[in-house]
């Protein structure tokens, strides 16, 4: 059994809530969300913030924390050999009754792939997310799946979050 070290990344103003499915061998390795240099997230981030990605991780995170971003995956602990979604069995999922009770003012919930809204889906239920905007995203993996998007055709997508972002200076 693989357990998901990484706790959530939120506060009182986080808006919109990115989940992901579980974290790959190399993110569990740095303990970092989105970890593999080769994931299109933090690219994507510094595409909708307008911004040049730092390389220090607790600077990454300070980023989305100001444009109002929460990340968290819905897996706490599963069995899968490898990083690839496709090979996660026997999930437990995380407690997002208590997330989204000490932190109500979480409008949308943007899902990182399909493995991730599936889980939600099946272990948790859309139910939870009842006053909230929901959505299936690509995913933002390297691993080419099978609706295979390049990195801009990812960025458009995932512009349907800049509408929950905080927007500063």
């Amino acid at each position: 059994m693989i357990k998901n070290m990484l706790p959530p990344v939120v506060n009182e103003q986080t808006t919109v809530l990115i989940v992901g499915s579980m974290p790959g061998v190399k993110s569990l390795e740095k303990q970092q969300y989105y970890g593999n240099p080769r994931n299109h997230f933090w690219g994507i981030i510094g595409e909708l913030t307008s911004t040049m990605v730092p390389e220090q991780y607790e600077e990454r995170l300070a980023l989305v924390k100001k444009h109002g971003i929460g990340l968290w995956d819905v897996i706490q602990a599963c069995e899968r050999a490898g990083s690839l979604d496709s090979n996660i069995k026997n999930e437990i999922p995380n407690d997002f009754v208590a997330l989204f009770k000490r932190y109500p003012q979480i409008q949308a919930v943007f899902f990182n792939g399909t493995k991730a809204y599936d889980v939600f889906q099946k272990k948790l239920g859309f139910e939870l997310l009842v006053g909230k905007e929901y959505y299936k995203m690509p995913s933002t993996s390297p691993v080419p799946g099978r609706n295979i998007k390049t990195f801009d055709q990812k960025v458009e997508a995932w512009r349907a979050l800049e509408q929950y972002m905080i927007r500063g200076e």
